[in-house]
């Protein structure tokens, strides 16, 4: 159910941590828990559909096609031999062993862990979890179904295991396959499609060598293929696509800011800058700072009208950047990180925008120059993002805040000349005009509590509290709690304004947090004397009754009649000033 938090001053994140120094133990990543459960449930539904499989073919369906031809395929493997073929069989059927399967995962997660500039922890923990659930799934395959093994005349010594499924095949998929998803996500230039296709083909061959040496039926090899799969797909899907562990909150700052950066300017640095408001003055300045702090030769790569800043960024992570400095208004800083998110690919934000709500929320300088000097003698912290989709949505990540209803509209009618000539203030001059915005009625579903029924002028979904002017309209927002916000406004007559506007520059609610979430209410006048609601959730799912305008930090994404957003904890690595008394 969701829950409300003490409030806290705006200001920075809390990092680091007040208990730094404390002698506590290291925290672990966040969702470790979760995610090992989810993992450990669906590799429990993979055994059991393998297993279902292995007792239908050695059951029912063993008198039926293909089944019944295999003792041909086996034949005919028997037939064909020649002492090439044998010695090569050999060798193919060695890449499977487990002596060599055990190998060379361990090699391959040391490399992952101590050769690369960053290290790569995810993927090492990937490739090592991947092959020991297949093994794991495969004992249990072997203990349930006893299939014997060809009547042929079999060139290995027969190990004391069922014929389903094929042991050298599924970990040969787990560890060959397991290193292609890493060498084609994660590695540079046109070598990583062939090396690519050349470690898919060896679970391969591993199959036709354990044929050919009489060892399995085809199904067998067939079952060791989709074990080693399944538990690729299962693994790969919980840590290198949702990524629901993230790295834990720091718990201490670094020694010093000049050790940080020491340790960062030997890689590549990747400046991703909107032309439309980094003019050139700026990018010298900016030049000037990173060559300051040792970040020689940065990439500087402009965003476009058809992309702004997406494909870029996920060039340059693939380039081997190992910091990504973004230089833009908040559309430019949210398309950055949504390509960044959880990639641990440390981020420098540099406002030049408008709004710029994320640096004023981080306590980040606003002038770029400064921002960027601020942040590259600071530390890096994770931050959440807020994860969210609608109809007409894609499905992406923001970085401050997304709404609809009255603060939507109000950056729908802002005119650009406008907000070129005098910044944000622009939005106040729009927002005059849409005060009149139709109330609207929506349905809300936090997290695992009953649904609420609500109208309102305005909702907003916010991983920061605080906007321009200083104002803080969600106090209790931060961007590293693990949690997102909800503000509901809904005034009505001039009285509902005054008590709204005196509630939020109070910066709190008049109403208690704990009655803030209740049952179903089906009358609009239900909740008629409340201007302001707040509410913290994980999970939230906004229902309106007619199509609302939207925004997304910043840009109007189009009108739609839903929006659902959750928090990602920890998915943003950003680099912060120190707090320096």
């Amino acid at each position: 159910m969701p829950t409300a938090v003490p409030e806290r001053p705006a200001g920075l994140p809390r990092i680091p941590s007040e208990e730094a120094g404390s002698g506590r133990p290291a925290a672990l990543p966040r969702g470790i828990g979760r995610t090992a459960a989810r993992i450990a449930a669906l590799t429990a539904c993979q055994a059991a559909l393998m297993v279902g499989f292995g007792l239908l073919i050695t059951g029912p369906a063993r008198d039926l096609w293909p089944l019944t031809v295999e003792d041909r395929v086996d034949e005919a493997f028997e037939r064909g031999r020649t002492g090439t073929l044998t010695t090569l069989s050999f060798l193919g059927s060695e890449a499977g062993n487990t002596l060599t399967v055990i190998t060379l995962t361990l090699a391959a997660c040391l490399v992952l862990v101590l050769l690369p500039r960053l290290p790569m922890w995810r993927q090492a923990v990937f490739l090592a979890v991947a092959v020991s659930l297949q093994s794991l799934v495969f004992l249990t395959i072997t203990l349930s179904v006893d299939r014997n093994r060809p009547d042929v005349d079999r060139l290995d010594a027969s190990p004391p295991t069922s014929s389903y499924t094929s042991g050298h095949t599924g970990a040969a998929t787990a560890l060959y396959a397991g290193l292609a998803v890493v060498v084609l996500s994660r590695g540079r230039g046109p070598w990583r499609r062939v090396v690519g296709v050349l470690l898919l083909l060896i679970p391969l061959l591993v199959g036709v060598a354990r044929l050919y040496r009489g060892m399995h039926h085809p199904t067998d090899v067939v079952g060791g293929l989709v074990n080693g799969g399944l538990s690729l797909l299962i693994v790969g899907r919980a840590l290198l696509t949702d990524k629901s562990v993230t790295a834990p909150p720091s718990t201490g700052s670094l020694p010093a800011a000049d050790g940080a950066r020491a340790e960062r300017h030997h890689g590549t640095t990747a400046v991703i800058f909107n032309p439309t408001v980094t003019d050139e003055a700026t990018r010298v300045s900016l030049r000037r700072v990173l060559d300051h702090n040792g970040h020689r030769a940065p990439v500087f790569i402009e965003t476009t009208r058809d992309d702004p800043g997406s494909g870029q960024t996920a060039r340059a992570i693939r380039d081997g950047a190992t910091l990504v400095v973004v230089c833009g208004g908040d559309g430019t800083v949210r398309v950055v990180a949504d390509a960044l998110a959880g990639s641990g690919v440390p981020l420098a934000v540099v406002p030049c925008g408008t709004g710029n709500l994320l640096a004023r929320n981080l306590g980040l300088p606003l002038a770029p120059a400064e921002a960027l000097e601020a942040a590259l003698r600071g530390t890096s912290h994770p931050l959440d993002l807020g994860h969210i989709e609608g109809d007409d949505l894609t499905a992406t990540h923001f970085t401050a805040m997304s709404g609809a209803g009255l603060d939507a509209a109000m950056i729908e009618h802002t005119d650009e000349r406008a907000k070129s000539a005098v910044g944000w203030p622009a939005y106040l001059l729009a927002g005059i005009s849409t005060l009149r915005t139709p109330r609207m009625g929506l349905t809300i579903r936090l997290d695992d509590a009953p649904a609420l029924r609500r109208t309102a002028r305005m909702v907003l979904v916010a991983n920061v509290g605080t906007v321009q002017g200083g104002l803080t309209l969600l106090p209790s927002a931060r961007p590293d709690d693990g949690r997102l916000d909800l503000l509901i406004l809904d005034p009505r007559g001039p009285g509902g304004w005054m008590r709204a506007v005196g509630t939020l520059l109070r910066g709190r609610s008049r109403t208690p947090r704990g009655a803030a979430v209740d049952t179903l209410a089906t009358q609009d006048g239900d909740r008629a004397g409340v201007p302001v609601e707040f509410f913290t959730f994980r999970r939230a799912e906004l229902t309106f009754d007619s199509p609302q305008s939207r925004e997304l930090d910043g840009d109007p994404v189009g009108p739609g009649r839903r929006l659902t957003a959750e928090v990602r904890p920890g998915a943003l690595t950003v680099l912060l000033p120190s707090r320096e008394k």
